[in-house]
């Protein structure tokens, strides 16, 4: 992918009835409606890698539960939508942070789209007051963990999903690049950059109609029509 001259500043995008706010803390946000939509925060996985004996630094988990209560407290939604992959493994000590968290802001509801690594019991969320769905959908938008096919997704509905961690490799003059977290829309399909500090990127070769919005510190960047290609860099 080319171009840090290429890109644009975009902060809202419509699908139907949604107006949809990309945030630069890897969120998306529904005004309308007053609801956050987080993808992939993996609370727990620095202890999940301790306790396998790996020297994860801890306070990777204090940066991830400061930027989501900077973020609910900014924002002040009614409801908070978890894109799957809110917490990592089996249970540790992290959990309660998530419960101490969802009780601080007891104005919002708290909602969970179950992913891959969202293997606690039912009961686990439920205490903690947090709500489990396999899918959702608001306004028009079609919430998932994992993308859809396209197929699989209505004509008419976009699927906001995660899972994939997104991000975009700029290349400068003199090749020099830059892998940057990014909002990827291909066709019908919102792709979420992961909210976890602690959770490692994908670069994407996104296709000739795709639209990539790069997060770049306090702005979000997008490549304009044309100039997207595929990334054979080794990542």
């Amino acid at each position: 992918m080319t171009g840090y001259q290429e890109m644009t500043t975009v902060s809202e995008l419509k699908f139907g009835n949604a107006t949809v706010v990309l945030l630069t803390q890897r969120a998306l946000y529904l005004p309308k409606l007053r609801t956050i939509i987080i993808a992939d925060l993996h609370f727990g996985k620095v202890n999940h890698f301790r306790r396998a004996g790996l020297p994860v630094p801890p306070k990777a988990n204090d940066r991830n539960a400061e930027r989501l209560i900077e973020l609910l407290g900014m924002v002040n939604p009614s409801r908070a939508i978890f894109l799957g992959d809110l917490f990592h493994s089996a249970y540790n000590d992290d959990w309660e942070v998530v419960g101490q968290i969802v009780r601080h802001f007891p104005q919002c509801s708290f909602d969970l789209i179950r992913g891959n690594h969202d293997i606690l019991s039912d009961r686990q969320y439920s205490r903690q007051g947090i709500r489990l769905f396999q899918q959702e959908l608001v306004d028009d938008l079609l919430l998932t963990h994992e993308p859809l096919s396209h197929e699989r997704i209505p004509i008419g509905q976009v699927n906001v999903a995660g899972h994939i961690h997104p991000a975009a490799r700029l290349v400068g003059k003199g090749r020099q690049s830059l892998v940057l977290p990014c909002f990827w829309l291909s066709g019908s399909r919102l792709i979420l950059p992961a909210f976890g500090s602690f959770t490692g990127i994908a670069s994407i070769n996104p296709g000739e109609k795709d639209s990539v919005f790069v997060i770049v510190e306090d702005r979000i960047m997008a490549l304009r029509a044309g100039v997207l290609k595929p990334d054979t860099s080794d990542t």
